[in-house]
């Protein structure tokens, strides 16, 4: 047998084994409260998984979910029709990923932000303490008036986890710093009212908060429109939200729920795909804060010295930062 022969003959058998790969990889996602596009964790994910489409070509399914009762129904929907993997998008998943997981066992299910324990669902969790930190450092040391706030969306642990990570970072650069905290809601509304992010960001700045950090999802949006029209700053959230509002965005703390989306589809594509909880912070490339062309002009040469040795720090164990999730203290 001729060598190209040969060639065409392995070409041929790779280009059948890519179409069978494709065929049989069928991912969905399912947004939670707040829509894929909240400019913040929704939406990260919906980035994630077009750079997939984009990068294979393989279309995914997607829901929006609008009312709590849909989770489980939208899930179950897509195990149905064979989908797989199925990713759940926030820890609000965790209990409809658990019940579907287990009726359709041969199916793949990646939950972003949630705890399930069963040998078909990978769960990817954050240390969103460590990326806080970080841009607690920062929001201390652009701040003038020694205050800073910080706001969250519904109030649980996870969220409390944001704004205790932030307070130890201001505290780390600047022991006398004041952090007002204000959370939105106890229910799912509170991921997406940016009115009443705006009404809070206006308390904080009233009470001398001049750098406001927000973990609330579509909420932030409100926060940080606030914070521009009082002349102050904001730290965005989960996706680089620095373009929002360019000169008056700090930073933002960038959580990689798209490399999670991206990483579960294409693993279950290639068959690399793993159950099991993974837990990513500053070592694993999980968690950040952004610098780019949107505030360079507002972090100087000494705020990034600090806080990328303290970056290196909490890599190297040098600096311990406390999980609120690990006692529902911030200490």
């Amino acid at each position: 047998m001729s060598f190209l022969k040969q060639t065409m003959i392995v070409g041929a058998a790779l280009m059948l084994s890519v179409s069978a790969q494709a065929a049989d990889d069928k991912p969905a996602v399912v947004f939670d409260m707040g829509g894929k596009f909240d400019k913040s964790f929704n939406q990260g994910v919906f980035e994630g998984a077009e750079r997939f489409k984009k990068e294979t070509g393989v279309a995914y399914r997607e829901f929006e979910v609008t009312n709590e009762t849909q989770r489980e129904q939208a899930i179950r929907k897509m195990a149905q029709r064979g989908r797989s993997p199925i990713v759940g998008v926030g820890f609000a998943q965790a209990s409809a990923i658990e019940a579907v997981a287990k009726e359709f066992p041969d199916l793949k299910f990646t939950i972003i932000d949630g705890f399930v324990e069963l040998p078909n669902v990978q769960a990817v969790l954050f240390k969103e303490e460590e990326g806080s930190f970080l841009v607690g450092i920062l929001a201390a040391m652009a701040s003038k008036t020694g205050k800073v706030g910080y706001i969250g969306g519904m109030d649980i642990p996870l969220i409390r986890a944001f704004g205790c990570g932030y307070e130890q970072g201001a505290k780390y650069a600047n022991p006398s710093v004041e952090v007002i905290q204000n959370m939105t809601g106890t229910t799912p509304a509170a991921w997406n009212d940016p009115g009443r992010g705006s009404e809070l960001t206006k308390g904080q700045v009233d009470r001398g908060a001049d750098v406001i950090y927000a973990a609330a999802g579509g909420t932030g949006v409100g926060v940080y429109q606030a914070a521009k029209d009082a002349g102050k700053l904001a730290i965005g959230v989960d996706s680089n939200q620095n373009h929002l509002h360019p000169g008056t965005m700090l930073t933002s703390m960038v959580k990689r729920v798209d490399v999670a989306a991206y990483n579960s589809f294409k693993t279950g594509g290639d068959g690399t795909w793993k159950s099991g909880v993974q837990s990513l912070g500053l070592k694993e490339g999980g968690v950040d804060w952004a610098l780019d062309d949107n505030n360079r002009s507002l972090i100087t040469a000494a705020m990034e010295k600090r806080v990328s040795q303290a970056k290196a720090d909490i890599i190297a164990g040098k600096i311990k930062v406390h999980d609120y999730r690990s006692n529902n203290s911030c200490k």
